[in-house]
């Protein structure tokens, strides 16, 4: 049975250079972190166990929104449930990216938060006044673990933490994930630097950060 059609491959090989480019960059040590694309009938997903530096479009995983999967040779990422989740209560999500980036991580093993204290902290979704949130703390590979990071992400949020984990981005497009699940590790580092220096950060206020959002809807596009 044929899950992937021929128009797929674009969409699916961006899916396989997103992870290969995470993981070379060390958002994802030790085979750690997935990634999804949604699909018309469920989402694809990368494999359990495969290291993704030999990964290619055919290794991926299709799953149906009731979990079950479909390869010849591989296990869908054990994570699955939280990408199945997420593309239940979110309409609007078309990628999903988990990774153990290690700035992101350190903070994820502290339960603590990343405070709108950047302006760039607005595109991680909710007009930026919640920050990124930490979810509640579940074992890894679990439904419970999907449920709290659905309610973390509520209705808005693009980025959440996830307790003793890693991070969650998702995006409308697989480069618009990646590129969140960047700009999330790197403001987890400057704020563990404010931290380390013993420094409290001044946190932007709603306005600060409504400008702020509105300014970067137009940036980097054409005049």
């Amino acid at each position: 049975m044929t899950f992937f059609l021929p128009e797929d491959g674009t969409r699916l090989g961006s899916l396989v250079i997103a992870a290969q480019g995470l993981a070379a960059a060390g958002h994802m040590p030790q085979k750690s972190g997935n990634l999804s694309l949604r699909m018309p009938q469920g989402f694809a997903i990368t494999p359990s166990g495969v290291d993704v530096a030999w990964m290619s479009a055919p290794d991926l995983v299709f799953c149906d929104a009731t979990g079950r999967h479909h390869h010849h040779q591989h296990r869908p990422s054990s994570e699955w449930r939280l990408h199945a989740a997420i593309y239940a209560a979110r309409p609007d999500v078309q990628a999903v990216v988990h990774t153990h980036a290690p700035r992101a991580t350190a903070l994820a093993c502290a339960r603590r938060a990343i405070p709108p204290f950047h302006y760039m902290i607005t595109l991680a979704g909710g007009g930026g006044r919640q920050g990124i949130p930490c979810a509640a703390h579940a074992t890894f590979g679990t439904q419970a673990l999907a449920d709290a990071a659905v309610a973390a992400l509520g209705a808005e949020l693009r980025a959440v933490l996830l307790a003793n984990h890693g991070l969650v981005a998702v995006g409308a497009t697989m480069d618009g994930a990646v590129a969140l699940a960047r700009e999330v590790e790197n403001l987890a580092g400057q704020y563990l630097d404010l931290l380390a220096a013993g420094l409290d950060p001044v946190l932007l206020e709603e306005a600060e950060l409504a400008a702020a959002a509105a300014q970067l809807k137009g940036y980097g596009r054409p005049a």
